[in-house]
């Protein structure tokens, strides 16, 4: 069985429990909390020497982290990978775009407002965020405003790295009612067969 070390609330954890679901994989949950040090004890960076979640198990006890890495690891070999090479590579492009303009700026702002209550801490740095957030999330409904999905017009993996902090942007201070593509393909991924919520 599949063993996910995870800190709940967080959408780079969501991405591996929601492919997993889609795919009615089994696996089991250790929950670590980031905010109170325990992905940096030493028996976590035995596991993961950069200390971050998630961190996958498989079944053979190899340990696998970062989420994007987890993700195209599960879903490889299966309906949420498409079978053609360069579909494949598109669907790269859009996990390292989730990685590099999209959680940057949006799940780390709601990191600091949702998960740590501390926006007024991070006050200035949230005002620096929100213009680049916004800009990702402007690429994705310019995208979505001609495809359903984000690779070859069917649900994949690139949709599942994307939908797990986009659906709670609003969580770190982003505005989504102006983006009709968006809430479309976010209303269209809650109707695949096994999803679940964030919270589950």
């Amino acid at each position: 069985m599949f063993k996910l070390y995870e800190f709940s609330t967080s959408g780079n954890c969501y991405k591996l429990r929601l492919a997993m679901s889609f795919l009615e994989i089994n696996f089991s949950r250790i929950e670590i909390d980031i905010t109170k040090g325990e992905s940096r004890t030493k028996d976590f960076l035995k596991i993961n020497p950069n200390g971050r979640v998630p961190v996958l198990k498989t079944p053979e006890k190899s340990y696998l982290p970062e989420s994007n890495a987890a993700l195209w690891y599960l879903t490889s070999d299966s309906d949420l990978m498409p079978e053609d090479k360069f579909e494949q590579a598109k669907v790269l492009q859009w996990m390292f775009f989730e990685q590099y303009s999209h959680e940057p700026f949006i799940a780390t702002s709601r990191y600091w407002i949702h998960i740590l209550n501390k926006e007024d801490q991070y006050k200035s740095e949230l005002l620096e965020k929100s213009p680049k957030g916004y800009a990702a999330l402007d690429v994705m409904e310019q995208h979505l405003e001609d495809n359903d999905f984000f690779v070859g017009n069917k649900f994949s993996a690139a949709d599942i790295a994307l939908y797990a902090y986009t659906h709670v942007a609003n969580e770190g201070g982003f505005d989504l009612s102006k983006y009709t593509a968006i809430n479309k393909w976010l209303s269209r991924i809650e109707n695949v067969r096994n999803y679940i919520t964030i919270s589950e």
